[in-house]
């Protein structure tokens, strides 16, 4: 894809961003190990964080040092699910304490394809009950809380949601889906790949889902929670708000998903951002970036009642 494609708000930023080949196996270690340590954006004043180590998961803890509102969201990051950590979302993180008053739970997940699924899937509802048995401890609502993820994050938050509701109890107030990694089908589209799309194209989405599901992207059967779009019965699921750019790889599949949701019964609200590749929230100064985020924490302080 060239760069004429990208709104001029996210050409640099996307400029600046390195093609990777994540199908490499030892490409993958050698970035998680940098990613460990390299500096990452900090959460901002007025923001404590703490971590804390769960049976399989981790999770990291942004608590506003103000007052907060009583309500909470889990947080799941990114990485094609093979690479990241809760660190690389700690500008994010610290601004959705910050500025809404919210508890943040970053949840640190096992990654593929060392971990391959339900590896992910299981840490992230691993997080999600010490989330709700921690809630006297965090002083919020267990019933206000929103399951959000980013790229692949969001993949698994929507794959989360969908096992919360078969599991009873207390489900989430909504999720908040931000440029979400859904279906396997679209990484075996071979079609797809001559397109290149800017920071996250076919052939990485390919290698991310193959690694995750232990066998092809796009095979006739997966299991349970594996892929979101997959599932048939949407019903019941939580009010959701889908963000993505109108160039990125999942746009398709994240619009057809938010008709599925609506078809089902489940408000549902599709922000879409013209001219923008995956990732192009990384131009945090951008109008338009600004724009996006203000839409989502419109979402967020509806459901959650802020």
């Amino acid at each position: 894809m060239e760069l004429d494609h990208v709104h001029p708000q996210f050409r640099q930023a996307v400029k600046r961003f390195p093609r990777l080949p994540l199908h490499n196996r030892l490409m993958l270690r050698l970035l998680n190990g940098l990613m460990r340590f390299a500096p990452h954006p900090s959460p901002g004043a007025d923001v404590t964080v703490t971590e804390r180590r769960l049976d399989n998961a981790w999770v990291r803890i942004y608590i506003p040092d103000a007052e907060h509102c009583g309500a909470a969201l889990l947080w799941i990051h990114g990485g094609g699910l093979v690479i990241g950590n809760p660190k690389v979302n700690d500008r994010d993180c610290g601004a959705y304490a910050r500025e809404l008053g919210l508890v943040v739970v970053s949840v640190g997940y096992r990654l593929a394809p060392r971990h391959p699924f339900p590896a992910a899937i299981d840490d992230c509802f691993e997080a999600w009950r010490w989330l709700q048995g921690a809630a006297g401890e965090l002083d919020i609502d267990p019933a206000r809380v929103v399951v959000s993820g980013q790229s692949a994050g969001g993949g698994l938050a929507a794959a989360l949601v969908q096992r919360i509701r078969d599991s009873g109890g207390v489900q989430p107030a909504g999720q908040a889906l931000l440029s979400p990694m859904l279906d396997d089908r679209t990484a075996a589209r071979r079609e797809l790949d001559a397109i290149d799309h800017r920071v996250w194209n076919n052939r990485n989405n390919r290698a991310g889902w193959s690694f995750y599901l232990g066998q092809p992207a796009g095979a006739p059967e997966v299991p349970p929670y594996a892929v979101p779009a997959r599932r048939e019965d949407l019903s019941g699921l939580p009010p959701t708000w889908i963000g993505i750019g109108d160039i990125d790889l999942f746009h398709d599949e994240s619009r057809r998903y938010a008709e599925r949701l609506r078809a089902a019964g489940v408000p549902c609200e599709f922000e879409t951002v013209p001219m923008a590749p995956h990732a192009f929230e990384m131009a945090v100064d951008a109008p338009l970036t600004l724009a996006y985020f203000e839409a989502n924490h419109r979402f967020l302080s509806a459901v959650l009642d802020i």
